[in-house]
């Protein structure tokens, strides 16, 4: 039985997350028209982990592009406590694709006002300022020294509770039963022995999946309680062939998450782009990306979106409800249908924050599984990229003049900017600037 799953991960044995008054604006001056999005399928490799954080209470959902035969899937975490059958669960792919529409880094655009009219806009009264919107059966097997704490049937999956004493013991506890250990694997599952660790280890019941009739592996979910907020990248480089994405969202009640080992770094945002860049905002934006890993030597973790769930500016897909935060983990919000907007509207603020983390990683440059912190940081960040319309009447005051005799220079920057962020040919950029009516650079 082979088909295209959207997959928990690549690799057939992989790693996920174990964690943790009325008011005069110009017209641009952050609000814009969102016209375009680089969510995760840009990425080829990559796996998405979804975190909820409410204290030590964690909740973990793992989903990836994984493509082949069902039989050959399987996933092996590293987690730090026991999991009983209640802390395990599936998620709709759609929840997560929700999630990443709506932090994904984004192109906006605006169109310029006639000189000679300028518009002010003012925001409704009583509309919140972004200010104010801050609130079983266990068995030992001697051979093995491997522990089968307990088997668990979750939908479409068989998983298993597994500790061990040796990694050794383990892998050819894993080999004899069918789950695939990439060479290198053993000193990797060592470590997490020595540190007390047990195994969440998945398999999927194809007998069941026909039953359920659903051609889509959904997304697995655990939740445990544990200081340890973290994200064991070890077991995903040991048979990578070349680096991997990892696209991580954090839902917390306090603010932004950041790596405590590894440099947190922002991805370059609000900056003015071309206008042909609306029909190349996928490649623009992952020559952004590759070119930010570059510069970081691929050791950071960049944020591309942090902000209060209570609202969006510009929304790049519709907001989330509560009851799909509930699902993903954040079930301090409660599960009622409302969207996290409802609650700004009704003057109590929103008590989900959302953080966006995206890493390129291989064994080298990540060494260490990334340990998070979790700030009382809820300033709001995205990756924002604008594009203006330049006005093209016919110049009938001296403001109008002196707007035309600004394009020119406002072009060139652009295209400065736009080689420098991307790394592309200036003469490229001005060449497609030109085709779109942007002109006359210098």
């Amino acid at each position: 039985m082979t088909l295209r799953i959207d997959k928990i991960f690549r690799t057939c044995v992989a790693t996920a997350a174990i964690l943790a008054h009325a008011a005069v604006v110009p017209a641009n001056a952050f609000c814009g028209f969102y016209v375009a999005q680089a969510d995760a399928k840009l990425f080829n490799k990559s796996s998405k982990v979804v975190l909820a954080r409410d204290g030590e209470q964690t909740s973990i959902t793992m989903a990836s592009d994984f493509e082949g035969d069902v039989k050959e899937f399987a996933v092996v975490v590293p987690v730090p406590t026991f999991i009983e059958r209640k802390q395990i669960g599936v998620v709709e792919p759609k929840t997560i694709d929700h999630l990443d529409s709506y932090t994904a880094p984004r192109l906006v655009e605006y169109h310029d006002e006639d000189p000679c009219h300028p518009i002010m806009y003012r925001m409704a009264p009583g509309a919140p300022m972004p200010s104010a919107v801050a609130r079983g059966e266990a068995s030992l097997s001697r051979q093995y020294g491997v522990t089968i704490e307990a088997s668990y049937d979750v939908a479409e999956y068989d998983v298993l509770i597994l500790s061990a004493q040796e990694s050794d013991g383990l892998t050819r506890w894993l080999t004899d039963n069918d789950y695939r250990i990439p060479q290198g694997a053993e000193a990797v599952l060592g470590s997490y022995i020595r540190q007390g660790m047990r195994f969440f280890v998945a398999k999927v019941n194809v007998e069941r999946m026909k039953a359920v009739g659903n051609g889509t592996l959904r997304p697995l979910q655990v939740r445990y309680q544990s200081a340890k907020f973290m994200v064991p990248l070890r077991l995903g480089t040991v048979n990578a062939a070349g680096p991997q994405d990892l696209i991580i969202y954090a839902l917390t009640r306090s603010g932004r998450i950041e790596a405590a080992n590894y440099r947190t770094v922002k991805i370059p945002t609000d900056i003015d782009v071309p206008l042909y860049v609306k029909n190349e905002f996928g490649p623009f934006y992952k020559a952004v990306f590759e070119r930010a890993v570059a510069r970081e030597n691929m050791q950071a973790v960049f944020v591309e979106y942090a902000w209060d769930m209570g609202w969006c500016d510009p929304c790049a897909a519709d907001p989330m409800s509560n009851k799909e935060l509930a699902e993903l983990g954040a079930r301090w919000i409660g599960s009622s249908d409302d969207t996290a907007f409802s609650a700004v509207r009704r003057g109590g603020g929103s008590d989900a924050f959302v953080t966006r983390l995206h890493v390129r990683y291989d064994a080298k440059t990540f060494p260490e599984d990334i340990v998070f912190t979790e700030t009382r940081d809820r300033s709001n960040f995205q990756g924002r990229y604008v594009q203006h319309h330049p006005w093209r009447g016919e110049a009938k005051c001296d403001a109008a003049r002196s707007y035309q005799d600004r394009l020119t220079a406002r072009f060139a920057k652009e295209a400065t900017d736009l080689a420098a962020l991307t790394g592309w040919p200036r003469s490229e950029i001005v060449a497609k600037m030109a085709q779109s009516g942007e002109g006359e650079l210098k």
